[in-house]
């Protein structure tokens, strides 16, 4: 498409990927959308991002990144049938980090509808040179109907200038002081019946209008790659308040990898059920494991201080799977292991894209994605988090591992890691 035109576009779900070629000294980029009335944003909720990925309405969701081949994805879900009346425009934007757009190759922005993958609109970006942010197009409302208009504008002032521009605030979050520790209890070897659990959060209804926001937005990030894979937790800030690692999904191919070699498809989101599991290790000594198999849900207030909060299906909930680690008591903790399984509907991870990211309560988010799983894996270790003594640090893991013949994922992992549990078969 050339810039200014426009085309119609259905109301339904559509895939917004941002895209660019990737390789040495190319920045890293992040998509991002605000829901605007009147050209602002009506609070700083109806801003949707790394750190802030879905909107109330749920109309709008940050999926995360993914490489092919070098070509780099950052992907919206937008469904413009959640989007509210009152929504006139959503703006679909690109921030760059560590260089100006002039130094990202084959920049693009494509509009696909999401059942199908069908290409619906695109539009490709040429002539940056100084710019770390771009309003690449939009969606807005005209007659009732749903039109994208790729718009092409560049920012010099970055997320912070674009995201100030359409009525955000924008502010980085102080670290307060560590929070005292609490004293360490003792607990039994291996856990023999379910912890007490906390119930969820209350769900925002769809059509719950954005909250007022309490706090400005903050832009902060940090994400673990090969080449840098682990980050202090202290010095980020994050001592104390609840950790929530959350982990997203989402399968866009059904024919390749060990799939096509098994001669059946990978299953789609409502027919994969991946676990979010966490193994402990304790500095008395105890172990065990925090899963939604055999209800071992966990505690956040007392011992193993880790609950995880759901079991989601679909993957399609940014907040429905997540576990919750509580720092307050990070001094209790020798070392944590945050993995993933497959319960039911695939037998291996190919073609699976998944993002992992750690939010603690005070400092900045971690993030990083999956490397594409070539082997037919059931079960893949995604973070280690160890307290040294000193210092709480996350290591990226992104590790598939290959269950043997009647061994189950969960002492795969255990195995692999040298945690040295007994375990007996379990259901949900």
């Amino acid at each position: 498409m050339p810039k200014g035109s426009n085309v119609p576009v259905p109301t339904t779900a559509l895939r917004v990927e941002l895209g660019w070629r990737s390789g040495p000294g190319v920045p890293d980029a992040d998509a991002s959308a605000l829901l605007l009335v009147g050209g602002k944003v009506r609070s700083d909720a109806d801003f949707v991002f790394y750190n802030q990925p879905v909107h109330s309405s749920n109309a709008v969701r940050h999926e995360g990144k993914r490489d092919v081949g070098g070509r780099v994805t950052d992907t919206l879900l937008v469904d413009l049938a959640r989007v509210e009346p009152a929504i006139e425009t959503v703006i679909l934007a690109a921030s760059s980090d560590g260089g100006s757009f002039g130094r990202v190759p084959d920049l693009a922005i494509e509009v696909k509808d999401a059942a199908q993958g069908a290409s619906v609109a695109r539009f490709d970006s040429t002539g940056a040179t100084v710019e770390t942010a771009f309003v690449l197009g939009e969606f807005y409302r005209r007659q009732g109907a749903w039109k994208f208009r790729a718009v092409g504008q560049g920012y010099s002032s970055g997320l912070e200038g674009l995201a100030t521009d359409y009525g955000i605030t924008v502010d980085e979050p102080q670290q307060p002081a560590p929070a005292p520790v609490a004293p360490t209890p003792t607990m039994p070897q291996v856990p023999v019946a379910p912890a007490a659990t906390m119930p969820p959060p209350p769900a925002v209804p769809p059509t719950a209008p954005p909250p007022p926001s309490t706090a400005p937005v903050s832009l902060s990030k940090v994400t673990l790659t090969k080449a840098a894979p682990a980050v202090s937790l202290t010095k980020q800030g994050g001592t104390s308040g609840a950790l929530r690692v959350n982990l997203n999904w989402e399968v866009r191919k059904q024919f390749s990898g060990w799939a096509s070699k098994l001669g059946r498809p990978v299953a789609m989101h409502n027919d994969l059920d991946l676990d979010l599991c966490a193994l402990y290790e304790l500095v008395d000594g105890s172990k065990g494991v925090v899963q939604a198999l055999g209800n071992a849900f966990g505690a956040l207030h007392q011992p193993p201080f880790i609950l995880l909060d759901g079991d989601d299906r679909t993957g399609a909930v940014a907040s429905g799977e997540n576990l919750t680690v509580n720092l307050d008591f990070q001094q209790a903790f020798r070392r944590i292991l945050v993995f993933v399984t497959i319960y039911e509907g695939a037998r291996s991870f190919a073609d699976l894209h998944a993002t992992v990211t750690l939010t603690p309560q005070f400092g900045a988010p971690v993030d990083f994605s999956l490397d594409e799983c070539t082997v037919p894996s059931t079960v893949c270790a995604l973070a280690l988090i160890t307290n040294t003594g000193s210092d709480l640090v996350v290591q990226r893991e992104a590790r598939y591992l290959v269950p043997e013949r009647g061994v189950s994922p969960q002492r795969t992992v255990d195995y692999a890691y040298g945690w040295g549990m007994n375990w007996t078969p379990g259901r949900k």
